[in-house]
């Protein structure tokens, strides 16, 4: 049995007492058993039959026998009358140290609820390290916890929104040298009868180019989408199924099923774009097909499902490609994405409430599930 603080701290609080009362209680016992003789000889010199009288005549065992008699009765009821005040009072104790120990506790349940609030809110770093415990009262041991406990989360919420920010800012800026760089490449190959050499070299450099494009793209992407989504608006998964399940490779097989969430459209978008794409590059040469569908649950889940045929994966490498530039059995140089991908739409499914997880296929490829909180 789980024993609160409160309840150990009543409980010790409460057998003190009872343990210093029954002291207490029997040391009074002990004196007063020792004082009663005296008074009990005082009593009998006043009450004593005549001199003459034999010792054990009727009249002195008579009064011996009222003298032991009011002092048995005298002990006894002292102390039944003090273990029935003892109870009263330690009960009353008890009580009293319940309410205090509650009293005493209650700043330690709101820094528990508040960490608790932050503990579940989705995992981003926005939502729940805005919040403060900012505890009253006086200068004390928890208060000070307190306090230090808000440091903490302001220094923690200060390093996301940095982090945050120098990846905007870092795609941001590294955007305008590759622009420049393509445009340049561009205007080198237009130029009249450039040598098949320098094709083939502006060619490999545009497709570089590109890459370092969609690497920078799928950061800001993923920095923008890794926080609560604030201003939603109703969008239907099937209808972004029915127009992004579209290619020029492989055989893509669409069922858009009715699928209402609230979200961001464009970022939407973007994770059945991702999960699509990503089952058309990790494919088989031929014969390759991608499966996409989506569905309204009755326990007010929505799901949106992708499948694809592919190389057969490790089941415990599975978990690993949600990680950002991991992808499995591919060299990142020659690797046609950035690695991104699953990572975007992870961050996506939970800034949106929602969650995904990924299987591996016996036959090869994998089952992509994401869930979503299904629109009222």
């Amino acid at each position: 049995m789980r024993l609160t603080v409160r309840t150990r701290l009543t409980l010790i609080y409460g057998g003190l007492f009872v343990l210093a009362g029954m002291v207490l209680l029997g040391v009074t016992y002990i004196l007063v058993q020792q004082r009663l003789p005296m008074v009990a000889g005082e009593a009998s010199y006043y009450s004593a039959p005549p001199a003459d009288a034999p010792l054990n005549s009727p009249e002195n065992k008579f009064v011996q026998r009222v003298i032991d008699g009011t002092q048995t009765s005298a002990l006894h009821a002292m102390l039944t009358q003090g273990l029935i005040a003892l109870a009263v009072v330690s009960a009353a104790a008890i009580a009293l140290g319940w309410l205090i120990a509650g009293r005493m506790l209650q700043p330690l349940h709101q820094i528990t609820a508040t960490a608790r609030r932050i503990a579940e809110a989705p995992p981003d770093a926005d939502r729940g390290l805005h919040e403060r415990i900012a505890l009253t009262g006086p200068s004390d041991e928890i208060k000070e916890l307190a306090d230090t406990f808000d440091v903490m989360l302001t220094r923690l919420d200060h390093s996301f929104d940095g982090q945050r920010r120098f990846i905007a800012s870092a795609s941001h800026e590294l955007r305008t040298p590759l622009t420049l760089n393509r445009t340049l490449l561009e205007v080198a190959l237009a130029a009249e009868s450039p040598s098949e050499e320098v094709r083939q070299l502006g060619a490999t450099l545009l497709a570089i180019n590109d890459r370092h494009g969609r690497l920078i793209d799928g950061l800001l992407l993923l920095a923008q989408s890794d926080r609560p989504v604030s201003e939603r608006s109703f969008v239907d998964l099937a209808d972004i199924v029915d127009h992004v399940a579209v290619s020029d490779t492989v055989k893509v097989v669409a069922e858009p099923l009715e699928a209402p969430v609230a979200g961001n459209p464009v970022l939407l978008e973007r994770l059945v774009q991702n999960l699509v794409e990503n089952g058309e590059r990790h494919n088989l040469p031929v014969n390759g097909w991608v499966r996409v569908r989506s569905l309204s649950r009755p326990d007010g889940w929505v799901v949106l499902e992708v499948s694809n045929s592919g190389p057969v994966i490790p089941r415990y490498e599975v978990a690993g490609l949600f990680e950002p530039f991991r992808r499995y059995n591919a060299e990142r140089v020659h690797s046609p994405g950035a690695g991104l991908g699953l990572s975007i739409v992870r961050a996506i499914a939970r800034a949106h409430g929602g969650d995904v997880h990924a299987e591996a296929r016996d036959e090869g490829g994998l089952i992509v599930t994401v869930t979503l909180p299904r629109a009222v």
